[in-house]
Order: C-alpha cells, then sequence, then structure tokens
C-alpha cells in the first residue's frame, strides 16, 4: 500500500508531468531504496555549509520545472571540491529559467548501472537493468523481466547481462554486492507495481553499485498524461 507522503508527491506533481528529483528521490526512500545523501536549497551559503558537512567533493544539479534534461542545460556539475566553485555554481544555475534551487549531492563511487521501469499497456511494469556509464548507448547491455520480482528474477538478470563479469569482479576488482543490488531490484518492482496507474516509467540513472552499496544517485518518474 503507498505511503500517504508518496500520495501527495504524486498529487502535487500532476500539474507538471513528472517529479522533481529531490521529491522523486524522496519517493523511492519512502519505497525502502538507498539514495545518494542530499540537500535542496534556494540559499547558497546553506547550500556551502551543507556541502562541507558532508565533505568534498560534492555533485550539484539546478532544481526547475522548467528543465527535465538536466545534463542537457549543463545543470549538472560533478566534482565540485570548493566552496567557491559551488558558489559560482549556484551563481550560474540561479539565472536558468524556472529556478528552484540547487541540489547539493554526495559523490558515490562504484560500478554505473540503469534501472528503470515502463508500463506496457499489456503487461503493466517491465523493468530493465542494464550497465551504465558512457558506453551504455554503444554497447546497449540489458535485460527485461516482468514486474514484481523476486530473488530468482533479479539473478537471472545480472547472469543475462553481457558484462555480468564486472558485477562478479573482474581483473582484481571487487564484486559488486549482489545482495543490496539484488534487494534494490525487488523493491523498485514492487513500487513501479503500485504506481503503474499513476506513472509512464520510473529511470533510475545512474545507480552506483560497489561492495558496499547499491545507491540510486538520480532518477526521473514521468507521470500518465491525464
Amino acid at each position: 500500500m503507498l505511503k500517504e507522503e508518496i500520495l501527495d508527491i504524486l498529487s502535487t506533481s500532476k500539474p507538471l508531468g513528472w517529479v522533481l528529483e529531490p521529491h522523486a528521490k524522496r519517493i523511492l526512500t519512502l519505497a525502502g531504496m538507498d539514495t545518494s545523501q542530499f540537500i535542496w536549497t534556494t540559499e547558497v551559503e546553506e547550500a556551502v555549509k551543507y556541502a562541507r558537512d558532508l565533505g568534498y567533493p560534492v555533485v550539484a544539479k539546478v532544481v526547475s520545472p522548467k528543465i527535465l534534461h538536466k545534463s542537457d542545460k549543463q545543470g549538472v556539475v560533478v566534482g565540485i571540491r570548493t566552496d567557491e566553485a559551488l558558489r559560482e555554481t549556484f551563481r550560474r544555475f540561479s539565472q536558468m529559467e524556472g529556478f528552484a534551487g540547487i541540489l547539493v549531492d554526495e559523490m558515490v563511487s562504484g560500478m554505473e548501472l540503469i534501472i528503470g521501469a515502463k508500463i506496457d499497456d499489456q503487461f503493466g511494469p517491465v523493468i530493465l537493468l542494464g550497465i551504465g556509464g558512457t558506453s551504455v548507448e554503444i554497447y546497449k547491455d540489458v535485460t527485461l523481466r516482468m514486474a514484481p520480482l523476486g530473488s530468482k528474477d533479479t539473478e537471472s538478470m545480472m547472469k543475462c547481462l553481457k558484462a555480468h563479469q564486472l558485477l562478479e569482479g573482474y581483473r582484481g576488482s571487487k564484486p559488486v554486492d549482489a545482495g543490496k543490488l539484488s534487494q534494490l531490484l525487488v523493491s523498485f518492482s514492487i513500487l513501479a507495481v503500485d504506481l503503474q496507474e499513476q506513472v509512464e516509467s520510473i529511470d533510475l540513472n545512474p545507480v552506483m553499485c560497489s561492495s558496499t552499496r547499491c545507491v540510486v544517485a538520480d532518477s526521473r518518474i514521468m507521470l500518465k498524461k491525464e
């Protein structure tokens, strides 16, 4: 059963047609998923204080109801290491259309994966797992299953990826925590089932997986049109 706060976020976001990233991450957290630590603020000094407390380097992203694809508008800056760089990023973001604040996010390390859900008219939610990063468009290494997922489904999805050896540890690298990844996929698939009447698609990109964590670093929830 969906929590009231999730329903409130979806209701508030309906006129926009999609869910702002800070709200999307809140939905994922309420659904039991691990998301990167962040603050959403319209005050530059609050952003700086948070970055100091969190520890540089950090990621900064523009929050705007007018900007769905942040990277296309240079609205994402990775690896900010100083107060001055963060203040300059805030200044630049504040001049963008519809500026509603800055999201200061922790830098998460690990292997980049993509997890997504598309609501099919016939089959319902279909879950995607794929290898992310710069090579995603070249290799298109993805696998699909219908939701909801069980542990056997998630294990099969990992094994079906062409680059599954990267998950298992390759040439001395530590393997990804398969249990954490499986747990994330199961929780995500349950959320997709619960939201299938309200959403068109959900994209978690990237999900950063290491030997200790599987963390959603960015997310996008597209709502069904009236």
